[in-house]
Protein backbone atom coordinates (compact mmCIF):
# COMPACT_ATOMS: atom_id res chain seq x y z
CA UNK A 1 0.00 0.00 0.00
CA UNK A 2 2.79 2.34 0.62
CA UNK A 3 4.12 1.82 -2.78
CA UNK A 4 0.44 3.00 -4.33
CA UNK A 5 0.44 5.89 -2.05
CA UNK A 6 3.97 6.82 -3.25
CA UNK A 7 2.49 6.97 -6.79
CA UNK A 8 -0.47 9.14 -6.21
CA UNK A 9 1.69 11.43 -4.59
CA UNK A 10 4.13 11.57 -7.25
CA UNK A 11 1.10 11.53 -9.87
CA UNK A 12 -0.22 14.65 -7.74
CA UNK A 13 2.83 16.53 -7.65
CA UNK A 14 3.38 16.18 -11.65
CA UNK A 15 0.01 17.69 -12.22
CA UNK A 16 0.64 20.06 -9.92
CA UNK A 17 3.48 21.14 -11.57
CA UNK A 18 2.03 21.10 -14.70
CA UNK A 19 -0.50 23.43 -14.26
CA UNK A 20 1.39 26.22 -12.79
CA UNK A 21 2.95 27.44 -16.34
CA UNK A 22 2.37 30.65 -17.32
CA UNK A 23 0.42 29.70 -20.99
CA UNK A 24 1.70 33.33 -22.11
CA UNK A 25 5.32 32.76 -20.67
CA UNK A 26 8.16 33.37 -23.28
CA UNK A 27 9.59 29.84 -21.98
CA UNK A 28 6.77 27.44 -22.26
CA UNK A 29 6.72 27.93 -26.03
CA UNK A 30 2.95 28.72 -26.37
CA UNK A 31 0.27 31.18 -26.25
CA UNK A 32 -0.14 34.82 -27.58
CA UNK A 33 2.15 37.95 -27.60
CA UNK A 34 5.23 37.29 -26.04
CA UNK A 35 5.46 33.68 -27.08
CA UNK A 36 8.42 31.78 -28.19
CA UNK A 37 10.31 33.11 -30.92
CA UNK A 38 7.01 35.77 -30.95
CA UNK A 39 8.82 38.53 -28.98
CA UNK A 40 11.11 41.71 -30.20
CA UNK A 41 14.51 40.93 -31.23
CA UNK A 42 13.42 37.80 -32.67
CA UNK A 43 13.86 36.40 -36.19
CA UNK A 44 9.69 36.56 -36.16
CA UNK A 45 9.98 40.56 -34.84
CA UNK A 46 10.32 42.27 -38.76
CA UNK A 47 12.01 45.23 -36.82
CA UNK A 48 14.72 42.84 -34.89
CA UNK A 49 18.49 42.23 -36.12
CA UNK A 50 17.52 38.46 -36.18
CA UNK A 51 14.69 39.37 -38.75
CA UNK A 52 17.20 41.32 -40.77
CA UNK A 53 19.99 38.70 -40.85
CA UNK A 54 17.37 35.49 -41.42
CA UNK A 55 14.87 36.54 -43.18
CA UNK A 56 16.15 39.46 -45.20
CA UNK A 57 19.44 38.25 -45.43
CA UNK A 58 22.68 39.92 -44.25
CA UNK A 59 25.02 39.14 -47.38
CA UNK A 60 25.74 38.63 -50.96
CA UNK A 61 28.16 36.26 -52.59
CA UNK A 62 30.95 37.54 -55.31
CA UNK A 63 32.10 35.48 -58.22
CA UNK A 64 35.90 34.87 -58.64
CA UNK A 65 38.13 37.88 -58.63
CA UNK A 66 34.82 40.13 -59.11
CA UNK A 67 33.00 43.00 -57.26
CA UNK A 68 30.12 43.21 -59.45
CA UNK A 69 26.33 42.03 -58.22
CA UNK A 70 24.66 39.05 -59.59
CA UNK A 71 20.84 39.29 -60.27
CA UNK A 72 20.86 37.65 -56.40
CA UNK A 73 22.73 39.87 -55.09
CA UNK A 74 20.75 42.84 -55.49
CA UNK A 75 17.81 41.50 -54.73
CA UNK A 76 19.08 40.63 -51.39
CA UNK A 77 19.83 44.22 -51.16
CA UNK A 78 16.45 45.52 -52.55
CA UNK A 79 15.07 43.92 -49.04
CA UNK A 80 18.09 45.08 -47.11
CA UNK A 81 17.36 49.12 -48.50
CA UNK A 82 13.47 48.21 -47.88
CA UNK A 83 14.32 46.78 -44.53
CA UNK A 84 16.69 49.80 -43.74
CA UNK A 85 14.12 52.50 -45.15
CA UNK A 86 11.78 50.79 -42.00
CA UNK A 87 14.11 51.11 -39.27
CA UNK A 88 15.82 54.31 -40.16
CA UNK A 89 17.54 54.19 -36.46
CA UNK A 90 19.74 51.56 -37.40
CA UNK A 91 23.08 52.19 -39.17
CA UNK A 92 25.36 49.54 -40.85
CA UNK A 93 28.78 48.11 -41.35
CA UNK A 94 29.48 46.69 -45.02
CA UNK A 95 32.07 43.96 -44.27
CA UNK A 96 33.49 43.13 -47.96
CA UNK A 97 35.46 39.40 -47.46
CA UNK A 98 37.47 37.70 -49.99
CA UNK A 99 38.60 34.04 -50.31
CA UNK A 100 41.97 32.58 -49.47
CA UNK A 101 42.99 32.88 -52.95
CA UNK A 102 45.77 35.35 -53.90
CA UNK A 103 47.70 37.76 -52.01
CA UNK A 104 46.70 39.80 -48.90
CA UNK A 105 46.92 43.19 -50.40
CA UNK A 106 44.86 41.63 -53.61
CA UNK A 107 42.24 40.18 -51.18
CA UNK A 108 42.17 43.73 -48.93
CA UNK A 109 41.67 45.70 -52.19
CA UNK A 110 38.75 42.94 -53.39
CA UNK A 111 37.11 42.80 -50.16
CA UNK A 112 36.74 47.01 -50.27
CA UNK A 113 35.50 46.98 -53.86
CA UNK A 114 32.88 44.02 -52.90
CA UNK A 115 31.75 46.27 -49.80
CA UNK A 116 31.77 49.52 -51.65
CA UNK A 117 29.55 47.92 -54.66
CA UNK A 118 27.05 46.98 -51.82
CA UNK A 119 27.12 50.66 -50.42
CA UNK A 120 26.43 52.32 -54.01
CA UNK A 121 23.57 49.68 -54.58
CA UNK A 122 21.75 50.85 -51.15
CA UNK A 123 22.24 54.14 -51.91
CA UNK A 124 21.14 53.44 -55.58
CA UNK A 125 17.65 52.28 -53.62
CA UNK A 126 17.37 55.64 -50.97
CA UNK A 127 19.72 54.84 -48.13
CA UNK A 128 21.61 57.80 -47.09
CA UNK A 129 25.58 57.48 -47.70
CA UNK A 130 25.94 58.56 -43.69
CA UNK A 131 24.27 55.38 -42.50
CA UNK A 132 26.62 52.69 -44.48
CA UNK A 133 30.05 52.16 -43.46
CA UNK A 134 32.34 49.97 -45.41
CA UNK A 135 35.57 47.89 -44.20
CA UNK A 136 37.55 45.13 -46.10
CA UNK A 137 38.73 41.89 -44.24
CA UNK A 138 40.40 40.52 -47.21
CA UNK A 139 40.79 37.00 -46.95
CA UNK A 140 41.56 37.22 -43.13
CA UNK A 141 37.86 36.41 -41.91
CA UNK A 142 36.67 33.14 -43.70
CA UNK A 143 33.66 31.24 -42.70
CA UNK A 144 34.59 28.02 -44.40
CA UNK A 145 38.21 26.75 -43.78
CA UNK A 146 38.74 24.58 -46.86
CA UNK A 147 40.50 24.44 -50.44
CA UNK A 148 38.10 24.01 -52.25
CA UNK A 149 35.32 25.57 -54.56
CA UNK A 150 32.25 25.39 -52.00
CA UNK A 151 34.17 27.44 -49.15
CA UNK A 152 35.57 29.92 -51.60
CA UNK A 153 32.30 30.66 -52.64
CA UNK A 154 31.31 31.08 -49.55
CA UNK A 155 33.94 33.58 -48.46
CA UNK A 156 33.65 35.57 -51.68
CA UNK A 157 31.06 37.99 -49.59
CA UNK A 158 29.76 41.29 -48.10
CA UNK A 159 28.25 40.64 -45.09
CA UNK A 160 25.81 44.16 -43.87
CA UNK A 161 26.22 44.41 -40.02
CA UNK A 162 23.55 46.33 -38.16
CA UNK A 163 24.22 48.57 -34.99
CA UNK A 164 22.21 51.04 -33.37
CA UNK A 165 18.42 50.45 -32.93
CA UNK A 166 18.64 49.26 -29.59
CA UNK A 167 16.46 51.97 -27.71
CA UNK A 168 13.18 51.59 -27.39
Amino acid sequence: MSGLKNGILVAALLALGACTGNPWDDAAGVGGPGAAGLGAGSALDPQSPAYFQQEVGDRVLFAVDQSSLSEAAKSTLVGQARWLTANPDFIVTIQGHADEQGTREYNLALGARRANAAREFLISQGIAGSRLKVVSFGKERPVEICSNEACYAQNRRAVTVLAGGLTG
